[in-house]
């Protein structure tokens, strides 16, 4: 044994190398799995490990300021810096390429709006509720008027972590803006006092039997227990995998989701791509009816654009009865999810823009806009994408990734892993143990308070008190090497309706 110890105590530190990549070239020779590590042994490793932080290196090294998707380096930053109330000005001119294709151009007046004293954005330059009440032409009992232009889109508790789902929901309760629970149902991470909309999708969860068959009885306690569940969103599909139910994995079912759920522990959850509740157009506004009737609250619906079809039969349907959703949440297939197939998050629904405009065309060419409230959602959560959405109809914009930016998320991409590294998107208690509910909701609320003043300067500078004046006439856009720019109404086909609107001061004073 003393001999043993002795010759391995003289081997060089180099020679226990060579026999360590010896026994790493034995391995790669041997196994199968990788034809490249079998190829060109322990050399064929370096493309593995360079591989496993290419992301990374991309985004911090490699890629320019403008280059990245879906958020580029530079809209990070902005958002970063206004979540925490750092510098966000830009210095020496733009860098971007205004001549590329669907560049945005928002036209200023020559003399822009000047606010007098009593006007509410003379002394608070962050308020800007939405200019209609929802459900009060279906004369729900429980109408809503929305605090803010601006707010939560949704996503789950079990997608997204117990603290940043507290985060969000302390800073929306600071701010004033709603926080939609996303399909995952209503946790108690969404009743730190923020008004909640709550998503139900498929699996009905938080309002389902053993089954996943939706339960009437449970909504209706749901909402009499947490009066601060102000409406209802049917989740028919969302830009990023419509048609797809999502997919919850065993390893992720904690029991406290397992019981906000209402489903086993143990068993991987696979939400349906459709709803069990109804079958066609007439027997889901019959259920949206019926939700309205129980709990008194507006309910709308949340939908990709594809197919346009069903859209016309409805919108045919809201004429002939008089009944039908409280407002439309138009998901861009650009948005954004915790999990999704390549295919249907590349290729599956329409982007934003495209999908929007056919929508509000349908409702356009029926008289009905006046009784809906559009909301926009997919990518919009910066100011100049959230104006061009007001100009083309929206009457509110919801922010989901851009949400997550301003509490921490870095953009790493793999939500579906469950090793979100910043603590957003995982149910990791040591990774999520490293955000602060206390910091992280004032970051958000500096984000959404920030979003809000610059949409109202690029209003005011439009001469509008507020965005919903936009017209489609406002917003230009590059048409690309030709050297020529469109309004939205000409490239898009259609001019927004009016919306009914006097000042921010008569708005801050209905009450609902």
């Amino acid at each position: 044994m003393d001999s043993i110890l002795a010759f391995l105590g003289s081997i060089p530190w180099w020679g226990w190398l060579l026999i360590g990549l010896l026994l790493v070239a034995l391995y790669d020779i041997t196994q199968k799995k990788h034809t490249i590590r079998h190829n060109f042994p322990v050399v064929g490793n370096i493309r593995y490990f360079l591989e496993s932080f290419g992301p990374e290196l991309r985004q911090y090294i490699v890629a320019n300021n403008r280059e990245e998707l879906p958020f580029n380096r530079q809209q990070r930053a902005w958002i970063y810096s206004s979540a925490k109330q750092e510098n966000n000005f830009q210095g020496f001119g733009t860098d971007q390429d205004i001549t590329s294709a669907g560049y945005i151009f928002i036209n200023p007046a020559l003399l822009p709006l000047k606010l007098a004293p009593d006007n509410p954005n003379y002394s608070n330059p962050y308020t800007a509720p939405g200019a209609k009440v929802i459900g009060l032409f279906h004369k729900r009992r429980k109408p809503y008027h929305p605090p803010s232009i601006v707010n939560i889109s949704g996503m789950s508790f079990g997608s997204l972590s117990a603290t940043a789902i507290e985060s969000l929901n302390k800073g929306a309760k600071k701010f004033g803006c709603y926080h939609n629970t996303g399909e995952g149902g209503l946790s108690p991470y969404h009743k730190f006092g923020a008004d909640v909309v709550v998503n139900i999708g498929t699996s009905y969860f938080g309002v389902r039997d053993n089954n996943g068959n939706f339960v009437m009885e449970k909504l209706v306690k749901l909402v009499e227990t947490n009066p601060f569940v102000r409406m209802l969103e049917l989740k028919l599909s969302q830009g990023a995998k419509p048609g797809k139910g999502g997919v919850l994995p065993a390893a992720k079912i904690s029991a406290e989701i397992a019981e906000i759920r209402h489903v086993e522990i143990g068993k991987d959850v696979i939400s349906p791509a459709s709803h069990s509740a109804f079958s066609d157009i007439p027997t889901m506004v019959a259920f949206i009816e019926s939700m309205a009737a129980e709990t008194g609250l507006p309910v709308g619906i949340k939908s990709a654009v594809g197919k346009l079809e069903q859209w016309h039969e409805l919108a045919d349907y809201m004429l002939e009865t008089g009944k039908g959703p409280d407002f439309i949440t138009i998901d861009g297939g650009e948005g954004g999810t915790g999990a999704a197939p390549p295919s249907f998050a590349d290729h599956v629904s329409l982007p934003f823009v495209y999908g929007f405009s056919k929508v509000y065309q349908i409702f356009q060419k029926r008289g009905l806009t006046s009784r809906i409230t559009f909301i926009a959602s997919g990518k919009l959560g910066l100011p100049e994408s959230a104006i061009m959405a007001f100009a083309m109809g929206a009457d509110l914009v919801n922010v989901g990734r851009e949400a997550m930016l301003s509490i921490g998320c870095i953009q790493a991409q793999i939500c579906h892993t469950n090793r979100c590294p910043s603590g957003v998107a995982t149910q990791s208690k040591w990774l999520q143990s490293g955000i602060d509910p206390t910091l992280k909701s004032e970051r958000f609320y500096n984000y959404i308070k920030t979003l809000t003043k610059e949409i109202l300067e690029i209003s005011h500078a439009a001469g509008y008190e507020h965005p919903c004046q936009f017209t489609m006439e406002d917003v230009d856009l590059a048409m690309g090497d030709n050297n020529r720019i469109q309004p939205l109404c000409d490239a898009y086909g259609y001019t927004k309706d009016v919306v009914p609107f006097t000042s921010i001061a008569d708005l801050l004073k209905i009450r609902t």
